[in-house]
């Protein structure tokens, strides 16, 4: 009878057979691929799965498509053979009917862990080093005067979006942020912002909100930040303007590496000016690596800072870059220019941005030596660091 009105209740309010797959914590993404074949999961620590739960009848699988529609406000059937949203509980989900899928419907769904990923958490996973997180503290905040513009690129699946919520808590606590997304998957822990999402035609093609829609707007409403969920159309020119025009902003983008990101921005379809490139204080690459047992992790594999435009050329200066040998992210810069643009902003010199970048190291290791890597850690941390920081460091020198 347990078993039974446990089934019944994950039947009525929650995901019928997949309902313990999205209960589970430890499932990165769920996957159906049709009828009669068994339900694949990447597990966060094992890979790719294979589940015993199969759905036997084409019925079946498109009644849990359609409930899951529903719940989300959408629509999907076979003139809008596409379903692309968002879960009650931020889980993106993609779902396709025929004849999109041609061996019929299936059902894609990406989990975000409950409690979400922090910097440290980063840290300890080597996806950043800390000597790359004191940096990358340092340049987002930019002294509260210069706070740099970053583009997040890499492949699907490759951690974009987890190190763009991480890194965002570097924002400074005062700024207002704007996110604009196609479906709502940052976590940024910050209390000042507003989440914005692009929203397709209805029935009768009317009514449709897109990326380009959502940045104009978003410039009428004094942003000190604006985080790009993903810019791969002709609204990467009116960020690109804003930036240009003294505004801050954050994007993502998929590309393979830095020079071939400045290609994508430069050409079609978003077809950004070079000379307005420049905007942008550095790039970050990230990469997904796979072992040979099929387990993979992230790596921040490349930083480049865009440090001018010569002769039609964006110039690109490398700072940071991975060592598969070592597994080391490695600092090859000579001289950053993201830092003496922040020094000759706020008055001082680049001696002192390399002593505040070791007091923000010396911070995160503390953090990291004594696992304090919840979001309510790092805010509490961050804060004390920001009301003041000699305090902070004269206790973590006690302690040690």
């Amino acid at each position: 009878m347990d078993s039974l009105s446990k089934s019944f209740l994950q039947k009525l309010l929650g995901y019928g057979q997949i309902d313990p797959l999205i209960q589970d914590d430890d499932l990165e993404e769920i996957m159906v691929i049709g009828i009669n074949k068994p339900v694949y999961v990447y597990h966060r620590k094992q890979g790719m799965m294979k589940t015993n739960i199969v759905f036997k009848t084409e019925s079946e699988l498109i009644e849990l498509i359609d409930s899951i529609a529903r719940q989300i406000n959408r629509r999907i059937d076979q003139e809008s053979p596409i379903l692309d949203g968002h879960l009650i509980d931020g889980s993106r989900i993609n779902a396709t009917l025929s004849p999109v899928s041609a061996d019929g419907p299936s059902l894609t769904i990406l989990k975000f862990k409950k409690d979400p990923l922090t910097i440290i958490d980063l840290i300890n996973a080597k996806t950043i080093s800390i000597e790359l997180a004191s940096f990358f503290w340092l340049t987002f905040d930019g002294l509260g005067v210069k706070p740099a513009n970053v583009i997040i690129s890499g492949g699907t699946s490759s951690g974009k979006t987890t190190t763009l919520n991480t890194l965002s808590a570097f924002v400074n606590h005062n700024e207002r942020i704007i996110t604009i997304e196609d479906t709502l998957e940052l976590q940024i822990p910050h209390e000042h912002i507003i989440r914005m999402e692009t929203r397709p035609p209805n029935v009768e093609n009317k009514g449709e909100l897109t990326m380009d829609d959502l940045v104009k707007n978003s410039l009428r409403q004094r942003p000190d930040r604006i985080i790009v969920g993903e810019v791969r159309g002709k609204e990467a020119i009116t960020l690109f303007t804003a930036l240009n025009t003294g505004h801050s902003g954050i994007g993502t983008l998929h590309s393979n590496d830095a020079r071939e990101t400045i290609t994508r921005l430069t050409n079609n379809p978003m077809c950004v000016p070079p000379v307005m490139v420049g905007a942008i204080d550095f790039i970050i690459m990230q990469n997904r690596i796979y072992k040979s047992n099929d387990v993979s992790f992230r790596r921040v594999s490349e930083v480049a800072e865009v440090v001018g435009f010569e002769e039609g050329v964006v110039q690109l200066n490398k700072i940071f870059k991975w060592n598969p040998m070592n597994d080391e992210i490695e600092n090859v810069s000579i001289a950053s220019k993201t830092l003496s643009d922040i020094a000759n902003f706020s008055g001082k010199t680049i001696s002192d941005m390399y002593k505040e970048l070791e007091n923000r190291k010396v911070v995160l290791e503390s953090m990291v030596n004594n696992d304090l890597h919840s979001a309510e850690d790092v805010k509490l941390i961050f804060d004390m660091y920001y009301k003041d920081s000699d305090a902070l460091l004269n206790k973590i020198f006690l302690e040690t």
